[in-house]
């Protein structure tokens, strides 16, 4: 129970890639954490790319990045719909000016790129994002898990298990 005591979010919406949101948020409750899911509206379930659901226990505008100890963003579909909230974004980029934990797999690069939080740093994600996080001017590199500070990257679902240890080891250094 090495997280005993940290709250992390993990945001939420339609279509999310239901093992790349799951197996982190269950991780991190192994190890003490409580995961709350935050998505456009509290208490609304949302439905996973193959049907697994996941209810929001709070509303994005009730995020308050002071009490949390980092963000996870899955992949699947999902970011697309996520960046467009200006309270994601801005919670990201306080988590980022923090130097918490940020959590992202797959296409959740989307929502950093989108909030511009990207420049001059070591990535990766899904290759067919590529382009979009080297034109938001990161280092984009082929690697299961990638670690730049208190950003945590990895590529796809067969990457979870060291992508999950990463953020619970980033999450451990926070105080």
């Amino acid at each position: 129970m090495i997280l005993q005591g940290k709250t992390v979010i993990s945001l939420l919406d339609d279509e999310f890639e239901d093992l790349e949101l799951w197996y982190p948020v269950y991780r991190v409750r192994e190890e003490g954490a409580t995961v709350l899911f935050a998505g456009p509206e509290k208490g609304k379930t949302h439905i996973g790319k193959y049907g697994v659901p996941a209810t929001a226990d709070l509303s994005f505008d009730e995020i308050d990045s002071a009490q949390i100890a980092g963000i996870l963003v899955p992949g699947g579909w999902a970011p697309d719909k996520l960046r467009r909230y200006p309270k994601v974004l801005q919670v990201v980029q306080e988590l980022d000016q923090a130097g918490k934990p940020i959590g992202q797999i797959c296409h959740a690069g989307w929502v950093l790129i989108s909030a511009k939080i990207l420049q001059g740093r070591k990535v990766t994600s899904t290759p067919g994002i590529r382009d979009d996080m080297e034109n938001a001017g990161a280092t984009w590199i082929d690697e299961p898990v990638v670690v730049d500070g208190h950003l945590i990257s990895a590529r796809r679902p067969p990457d979870l298990p060291p992508y999950a240890k990463a953020f619970v080891d980033a999450l451990i250094a926070v105080k």
